[in-house]
């Protein structure tokens, strides 16, 4: 959940020069910085004091499934709590490729290519998280057509490194490839996914990787982003903000999900979560306000495209709001809040794994 953007001429002025004709392995040693240090934390004593208070408030540790997929929410720690490592517990491969939304991309004018970042590393609470090499091969494979590489974007994006710490809390040693996914149409979404599906599984079958053993794929998203307060004077309540109103909210994201993420991944369910969240004159517009509206199917695609047996199935989807899960203390953490949470000012938040 995020109310205000900040773009300032130097953040735009260095997008432009970056342009999309640049190699990835063009970069030098640089590390990604972090862009939001109030909601996520950015140190370990915040993270382990976050996931004490997580097991105390009772969150279910996972068996040994080890998930080839998953989608995963971005919002801050204190509202979408124990959602975080009830999910990427599971992500017990060492790479994973991980797929955000790009919430600037159109006030920088970017539309219809992955988006690729130069860094070598990224932040962590524990230590600096490595960028895979095996971007290289990845990037030059859809670079032009399908791929660009803009530093700006990234660095002014926060879905992605929501769930780094927790995936370094569970991986001290995770690498990643870190995408983002701007606006583009449901025919793009799918050739967009295919591409990437066809670029993993050349370069896992070139490091005899296994799915779900050696990388996974998470996407991140947060589901409705509902109310009339405090939205940039938007009202996006259509059922209101009474009680009615909000369950009527609540059925819509369970129709959702129980349409589009249960069971199998498949092109019909990833058509109907284009039609629940993007506007059918014009896919550049929400319909219903999930901020994944095109990584996710973008990600669902490359998951569909990859599964050539057609093996991977949801586990139970998790879901919670801002509004009415329980908050974790976070305010002597030296964290916070980025957006308020109130019956007229509410996000909601899924998570879901396949295997």
């Amino acid at each position: 959940m995020r109310t205000t953007f900040l773009f300032l001429f130097p953040v735009l002025f260095i997008g432009a020069f970056l342009s999309c004709k640049q190699p990835v392995s063009q970069a030098s040693e640089r590390i990604r910085p972090l862009k939001d240090t109030i909601g996520f934390a950015q140190y370990t004593w915040q993270m382990d004091s976050l996931m004490s208070r997580i097991e105390r408030a009772g969150w279910k540790k996972g068996d040994t499934t080890s998930l080839r997929f998953a989608i995963c929410p971005h919002d801050d720690y204190t509202y979408v709590g124990k959602l975080y490592p009830e999910l990427l517990q599971n992500i017990k491969a060492p790479n994973v490729i991980l797929l955000g939304v790009a919430h600037g991309a159109a006030k920088m004018g970017i539309e219809d290519s992955l988006v690729f970042d130069s860094f070598t590393e990224w932040k962590g609470p524990w230590k600096n998280v490595k960028i895979l090499p095996e971007r290289e091969d990845v990037y030059e494979a859809l670079a032009g057509k399908y791929a660009i590489v803009n530093d700006s974007l990234h660095t002014s994006e926060h879905s992605i490194e929501a769930m780094i710490p927790f995936l370094q809390y569970f991986n001290r040693d995770v690498s990643i490839i870190p995408i983002l996914v701007p606006a583009m149409s449901p025919r793009r979404m799918e050739q967009c996914g295919r591409a990437l599906a066809q670029v993993i599984d050349s370069v896992a079958a070139k490091n005899k990787w296994e799915w779900g053993k050696d990388y996974a794929i998470v996407v991140t998203t947060d589901a409705v982003h509902y109310g009339n307060e405090d939205w940039g004077g938007k009202d996006m309540a259509p059922f209101g903000c009474d009680t009615t109103g909000i369950r009527k909210a609540l059925n819509l994201e369970h129709r959702i999900i129980n349409w589009c993420f249960r069971g199998d991944i498949n092109p019909w369910r990833i058509r109907m979560f284009n039609r629940y969240t993007l506007d059918q004159e014009d896919y550049h517009n929400y319909k219903w306000t999930w901020c994944g509206r095109y990584c996710v199917p973008v990600a669902m695609y490359a998951a569909y495209y990859l599964d050539h047996q057609h093996t991977l199935q949801s586990m139970p989807a998790m879901y919670s709001t801002s509004i009415t899960a329980s908050h974790v203390p976070v305010d002597d953490l030296r964290m916070g809040r980025t957006a308020i949470a109130t019956r007229c000012h509410w996000v909601g938040y899924a998570a879901v794994g396949y295997r």
